[in-house]
């Protein structure tokens, strides 16, 4: 798989985010599915594994995924880059440096590593960034965090972070159907050699092109039942986005969810996407975008066809 940098970490140019296996997408598979699943990924040329520390059932407990990622990843822990994320309400062990160190060292634990290549703050949850930035810092200058980042964050908390110490990588939510961070984000990113992280790159599976207003989606821990884009009738409304993937999918002998893939890398030479899934032939099928190229034209006649459709629903920068 072709690779992209992300700052000074170089990875394959579509990444893997392993929370399903833990959260968000109902009934989660065995330990044993998902570890070969995040190695299966591996085979097919994946390098960038994102986890988080509150990825766990119901999210009712720490670490469940950071465990399954350390293990699965364990015995190619020096070709990937594995990404984590911290949430933070206020510095409970003193100082913003403690504090994070604290929760760095747990994860380090529960991913049988030395280091992280990527340490995210999760959410602001309202402690100052300025604060986190330097203590960032610290552990890229004692070598505990490769680089680090911020999620879902508008671009003044950006420029505020990046001033402290230099960015690695932004995550925010990113897809044809969530599209704000096009505005100022994303070029401030490229500006600064910050790199781009889209999570739910394919809508939570809209753009995929198989969810109808029929699917019935599961009752417990299924973030789909709170998509908006997911809601029945927005469903409907979206559907003409999802006929022109499936009509550029053909052409190109690809799936809805790869056009999706294939139009963002090529929009952007800093994004790296996660698509997320609990499934062995999903994370295949998402990894195989980046064989999918799209030329200036397509892309161009793509884009002008995307701008002309109306998005039912919209999640935003305050998105789950």
């Amino acid at each position: 798989m072709k690779t992209r940098k992300l700052h000074n970490l170089s990875v394959s140019e579509v990444g893997m985010g392993c929370m399903a296996f833990s959260h968000g997408y109902g009934q989660i598979p065995s330990e044993q599915y998902s570890i070969e699943a995040i190695r299966n990924g591996y085979d097919h040329g994946c390098t960038f594994f994102d986890t988080a520390e509150v990825y766990s059932p119901g999210l009712s407990g720490i670490g469940h995924n950071e465990l399954i990622v350390g293990k699965a990843l364990k015995d190619v822990r020096e070709n990937v880059v594995i990404a984590t994320k911290l949430m933070l309400h206020g510095f409970s062990f003193g100082s913003a440096y403690q504090t994070i160190r604290k929760h760095l060292e747990a994860s380090m634990k529960r991913l049988q590593t030395d280091h992280v290549d990527l340490y995210y703050l999760h959410r602001m949850g309202g402690v100052p960034v300025e604060k986190v930035a330097e203590a960032m810092g610290r552990l890229i200058d004692e070598g505990l965090i490769g680089g680090w980042g911020l999620s879902q964050v508008d671009v003044d908390i950006i420029d505020r972070a990046q001033k402290v110490t230099p960015l690695t990588a932004i995550q925010n939510i990113y897809s044809m159907v969530e599209r704000d961070s096009e505005a100022a984000i994303i070029p401030y990113c490229m500006a600064h050699d910050i790199g781009f992280v889209p999570f739910s790159p394919i809508a939570s599976g809209l753009l995929s092109g198989r969810i109808t207003p029929q699917t019935q989606f599961e009752s417990y821990d299924d973030v789909r039942n709170w998509v908006p884009q997911l809601k029945k009738a927005n469903i409907k409304g979206n559907q003409p986005i999802v006929d022109l993937l499936k009509q550029y999918a053909e052409m190109k002998q690809a799936t809805p969810a790869q056009i999706s893939l294939a139009w963002m890398l090529h929009k952007y030479p800093n994004v790296v996407p996660i698509p997320g899934s609990k499934n062995k032939e999903r994370i295949v099928e998402n990894l195989n975008a980046s064989n999918v190229a799209l030329t200036d034209g397509e892309f161009n006649a793509l884009e002008a066809s995307l701008n002309q459709c109306r998005v039912f629903g919209h999640r935003g920068l305050v998105g789950f």
